[in-house]
């Protein structure tokens, strides 16, 4: 099972829900908080009783087969003959141990509970009724689009903060690099040169090779780049330019700037606490 982390709260009918996400597409709606919406004393009782129903896991199983690749199809069976008696049971830890299914987790802990795929999760809230399941379905919505709107925002800032930053470069190359008398194809030349430095040096190509190797792909190397690539970018740009200043030929430059964009995204990847969108997050939710 991934490592989840929180993502936020929805509310229906006054009932708060939690989500997290695995770090890909999917995310995980807690069937605990969906629960008490119909026993708030005792939610585990109402997930058991759902579980148990012979509907349920025909569906829960479907699910698997189209999603899990590990899933245990014999001890799905034997649950599915065994359903309809009275005396059966069916815990989600014991759905989860038994068949290796990843459309339901067992959080423990903080903020611990019952999580499910919100596939599954939306078909366990129209069990419970389906007035709350529209409640439910229009909340995430809402959560998800919100969620997309901040992603899109912190994308163009960190776009925008990257343009300023070149600015800064492109006033050092002006100053420093180019001769009085040259024409301006010379002039372009020497400008592109220092942004492929830059290039180099956090892409490990340049834009001409960017573009050989990405014929089917819109717009440029930078484009395509992700926020630590940016933000490494705007630091690189404003160091390339003191650099510049202080007269450090071209040769000595593209190396320097290279082991300092390693060291910086290798920092971010390796602590997530660095990482922009995270952090962000948990500003959100604080």
């Amino acid at each position: 099972m991934n490592h989840k982390t929180f993502r936020g709260k929805i509310t229906a009918k006054g009932i708060e829900i939690s989500v997290i996400s695995d770090g890909a597409d999917d995310d995980y709606i807690s069937l605990t908080d969906i629960a008490k919406y119909k026993n708030s004393d005792d939610p585990y009782i109402v997930i058991n009783n759902w579980t148990r129903l012979r509907n349920t896991i025909e569906y829960l199983g479907l699910w698997e087969k189209l999603s899990n690749k590990n899933f245990n199809p014999i001890e799905f069976d034997r649950f599915l003959s065994e359903s309809g008696a009275n005396t059966f049971t069916l815990s989600p830890s014991k759905w989860v141990g038994s068949t290796g299914a990843i459309g339901v987790s067992v959080k423990t802990g903080r903020g611990g509970g019952i999580y499910a795929h919100k596939d599954i999760a939306f078909k366990f809230a129209a069990w419970i009724s389906a007035e709350f399941e529209l409640y439910v379905i229009r909340d995430y919505q809402r959560l998800k689009n919100d969620e997309s709107s901040r992603i899109s925002m912190e994308w163009n800032v960190k776009r925008i903060l990257s343009k300023i930053n070149y600015r800064i470069h492109t006033d050092a190359v002006k100053d420093n690099l180019i001769p009085l008398e040259i024409s301006a194809a010379q002039r372009s030349f020497i400008y592109a040169n220092e942004a492929d430095l830059l290039n180099v040096a956090l892409f490990g190509m340049t834009a001409a090779e960017w573009r050989e190797i990405n014929r089917d792909k819109d717009g440029n190397i930078r484009d395509h780049a992700t926020i630590e690539q940016l933000l490494v970018l705007a630091n690189l740009e404003n160091i390339n330019a003191l650099y510049i200043a202080k007269g450090i030929p071209q040769s000595e430059r593209v190396t320097e700037l290279n082991c300092i964009a390693r060291e910086q995204l290798s920092k971010m990847l390796r602590n997530k606490n660095a990482d922009i969108l995270k952090s962000l997050r948990e500003k959100n939710e604080n």
